[in-house]
């Protein structure tokens, strides 16, 4: 596409947006001077877009209301983006009718892609999985999502479609940099972070990489054949749960993995349901072996205190005292009366 058709179209999109533009300000968004300006408005004025030119202090150009505009005009990162909106949407029940309105949108859109970037688009939706809608509780304070960059989300679902070897360039959490030949099995999304799951071959042994830290992707020759075992969500959530962290915790609950994993969901506590002892009560609930890997400890008291079961700290003793104060906060405050008035 040439340099002035972009800035046309760019100066449509603008438009499209709504209100009225100065000239001053469309030049200064396409990086031309006003003159250019009237005369890219011209050309869409030869297309029979209805560009309206306002005089006055206010004045300045906008699109005739009630004009029904051409289709929207998506680059790779807008499509993408509006489709992998559209699909976390219907998982998390916030599209209409059942989803039947995200599912004709998401049809709508594909139809309009442009022919070069469909396939790119259908390996990253082919390859995507989601794990348990559940925020991490082990997060930082005001950690934010991090979405990986289409340049290296596309090639990395391509060659999760493809069976394909990647070359990349890894950039640790300590802040190392390394570059790694993988074989990448699958895409996860997990509490606002993208990660693959791959056999580094050059560790000999399967890894889980986050997007947003990879670089300078490469597609090399060849094929393999992707392993058997978990499913590439599992793997993440596994992976998560027996990171090396500053605390590890073991503890004992009287109930099952599912309820357990209702407050601490699987990408931070790795749950093992335990046999009933010989001569125990058949009615009473079982109990499970519970091991977790935090960086911080101080959430920890709430979240055992929401599973409503009994429990025991095997380790850390640090976080008997955690738990000891938290319930003695909670009936101090229990005990407090509502002030008069």
């Amino acid at each position: 596409m040439s340099r002035p058709l972009a800035r046309v179209l760019t100066l449509l999109e603008l438009l499209q947006s709504g209100g009225v533009r100065t000239a001053a300000e469309l030049a200064g968004r396409l990086g031309v001077d006003e003159r250019t300006v009237r005369h890219y408005i011209g050309h869409l004025l030869d297309l029979d877009v209805p560009v309206e030119s306002l005089r006055g202090r206010y004045g300045g150009y906008r699109i005739a209301p009630g004009h029904r505009m051409p289709p929207l005009m998506l680059d790779d990162d807008e499509a993408l983006a509006v489709l992998l909106g559209l699909i976390a949407g219907r998982r998390s029940g916030l599209t209409t009718a059942a989803g039947t309105a995200g599912d004709t949108a998401t049809a709508k859109i594909r139809r309009v892609l442009p022919q070069r970037l469909r396939p790119a688009l259908d390996a990253v939706l082919g390859s995507l999985s989601f794990t348990d809608p559940h925020g991490d509780p082990t997060a930082p304070p005001g950690s934010a999502a991090t979405a990986p960059e289409s340049a290296v989300l596309l090639p990395v679902a391509d060659a999760v479609n493809r069976h394909r070897p990647l070359s990349l360039h890894y950039t640790s959490a300590e802040g190392r940099r390394s570059e790694r030949t993988v074989h990448p099995h699958g895409l996860v999304a997990h509490a606002g972070k993208w990660y693959v799951t791959a056999t580094d071959l050059s560790a000999g042994e399967d890894r889980t990489f986050r997007l947003d830290r990879i670089s300078g992707v490469r597609t090399l020759p060849g094929s393999f054949e992707p392993p058997a075992g978990p499913d590439p969500a599992t793997r993440v959530l596994t992976g998560l749960a027996t990171a090396p962290y500053r605390h590890e915790v073991t503890l004992r609950v009287q109930g099952t993995a599912a309820h357990i994993h209702t407050r601490l969901p699987a990408g931070v506590a790795l749950v093992e349901e335990l046999p009933s002892p010989d001569g125990g009560d058949p009615g009473a609930e079982a109990w499970s072996r519970v091991e977790l890997r935090v960086e911080r400890l101080d959430w920890l008291p709430a979240a055992l205190a929401s599973l409503d079961r009994p429990f025991v700290i095997e380790r850390p003793d640090e976080l008997r005292g955690l738990v000891a104060a938290f319930a003695e906060r909670l009936t101090h405050w229990a005990r407090r009366t509502p002030p008069p008035g």
